[in-house]
């Protein structure tokens, strides 16, 4: 089927005159020919409202597998009442691990939309979710597992981390340049969010009508129907694009630039603290105040650990708007400076054994790390764009599009690398814990890597710089 889209004579009288009409044709297997949002009359008329249908889709898909991604950083702390005997670095292992499968999936999960289509691949990797889901189902209820079949599971866990990666490159290529952010930026924390819901809804659902014992296999089965109403609705309403196209080209360009990999190491800075604190939060909660670890109302248990994972969700669109007003750079220094003082405050408050002040201080610094998240984010598109000033390749030349091209590779490159700060965060208390018996140490070498993490950011990007064409990021 064909669709030809021409705008209307107000829209001809706004737009250039040479804008020609777009004609999308329909493929089998929900493939659209033609696709050009960047012409305001198909747009408006047809674009706009197919392109949301697939952003809402895409964002409940998303939003599933962070859950999965991170079940098992609730689910750690209901294993001992479960049976099991583990160690607090086993535990620890079972927390992190998840975190370096998704983060080494988000390479080539980048690549698989442009391979297979966003449809198919939202279908392809919402259906993956229903592995780890079923089978943690079956191995907490089994105390005498072995460990190395539990970190098996849990490490399946990690393709619901992949998903962010395909996610974002899908839509990406649906939306226009003026509304790229906007979307993104609401793909992202409908993503994130599913680490507050899963450590919310989990402690409730195994609890409530269980007395005195756990339905903890419900961890991960009460996730099924709802990942099988996201495989119906991908395949039901959502579309492939014959325009997306894996750019292995782009990709292996953007490695080469030195700016990607400073990038990067923000983002593990930024990001990275985020996913990584939010796994272990549940952890170091029922360590440090195991009575507040979850509070009884009425036949179920809460955690108030969720707290954290949704303020830095919701601080996340936050820093991306404050970015643009003030500048990426500037507003990420301020995270930096602030996730400093949140770790410094958990150092100097702990001795108080105030589980409330405990509770603020962390709200603090989740609070700094997804304000972090968001500017941080936005600033790779505009170094990219500073770099090509800096070297003549302006927008509209072929050397404009190539840097275009390599923005877009190193978005998806970046958060993957970023996400490695998930198993990073984990594993740095764990060592505290094994050479200290305390976390103190860790909290010590944080502090001092987001005030290296500012100062770097202040040199590069504040500072106004040649190589960046003299632009302040």
């Amino acid at each position: 089927m064909t669709t030809t889209v021409t705008p209307s004579t107000t829209e001809v009288s706004a737009s250039p005159p040479a804008l020609a009409p777009v004609s999308l044709t329909h493929r089998p297997g929900r493939w659209i020919d033609g696709w050009n949002p960047e012409h305001p009359g198909f747009w408006q008329s047809t674009g706009r409202a197919i392109s949301r249908r697939n952003l809402g889709w895409s964002i409940f898909a998303e939003f599933l597998g962070f859950i999965i991604w991170q079940l098992w950083s609730i689910v750690v702390v209901m294993l001992p009442a479960a049976g099991f005997d583990l160690s607090s670095s086993q535990l620890f292992w079972l927390i992190s691990l998840p975190s370096l499968v998704g983060a080494t999936l988000r390479f080539p999960y980048t690549f698989m939309v442009g391979i297979f289509g966003g449809r198919n691949w939202t279908i392809v990797s919402a259906a993956l979710l229903l592995i780890p889901a079923v089978l943690l189902g079956f191995v907490v209820t089994q105390p005498d597992t072995p460990f190395g079949v539990l970190l098996l599971v849990a490490a399946l866990g990690g393709v619901g981390g992949g998903n962010f990666a395909s996610s974002m490159a899908n839509i990406t290529y649906f939306f226009p340049q003026k509304e790229k952010g906007w979307a993104l930026g609401l793909n992202a924390a409908g993503g994130n969010l599913g680490t507050a819901v899963a450590q919310f809804a989990v402690p409730i659902a195994v609890t409530i009508g269980a007395g005195a014992t756990l339905n903890i296999a419900l961890a991960g089965w009460m996730w099924i129907p709802l990942i099988l109403v996201a495989i119906w609705g991908a395949w039901r309403y959502m579309d492939n694009l014959s325009s997306a196209k894996a750019d292995f080209a782009g990709s292996a360009a953007a490695l080469r630039e030195p700016h990607l990999w400073l990038m990067a190491l923000l983002y593990i800075g930024t990001f990275g603290s985020f996913i990584g604190f939010a796994s272990v939060f549940p952890k170091l909660i029922a360590d440090q105040f195991p009575a507040f670890s979850t509070l009884q109302v009425g036949q179920t248990a809460v955690s108030l650990a969720f707290l954290g994972a949704l303020v830095g969700s919701l601080a996340r669109p936050y820093g991306g708007r404050l970015a643009d007003r003030f500048g990426g750079a500037r507003v990420t220094v301020g995270a930096f400076a602030v996730m400093a003082l949140g770790a410094l405050s958990l150092i100097w408050t702990l001795p108080l054994q105030s589980f409330w002040v405990f509770l603020a201080c962390f709200l603090l610094l989740f609070a700094a790390t997804g304000m972090g998240n968001g500017s941080t984010y936005r600033m790779i598109p505009n170094i990219f764009a500073a770099r090509g000033l800096a070297t003549g390749a302006v927008p509209g030349t072929p050397g404009g599009e190539q840097v275009q091209r390599k923005a877009a590779a190193a978005l998806g490159l970046i958060s993957a690398i970023g996400a490695y700060g998930g198993f990073l965060v984990p594993q740095v208390l764990n060592a505290s814990q094994l050479t200290t018996g305390g976390y103190t140490a860790a909290f010590y070498g944080f502090v001092a890597a987001y005030v290296a993490l500012m100062v770097v950011t202040v040199l590069v990007y504040v500072i106004p710089r040649r190589a960046l064409a003299g632009q302040r990021i």
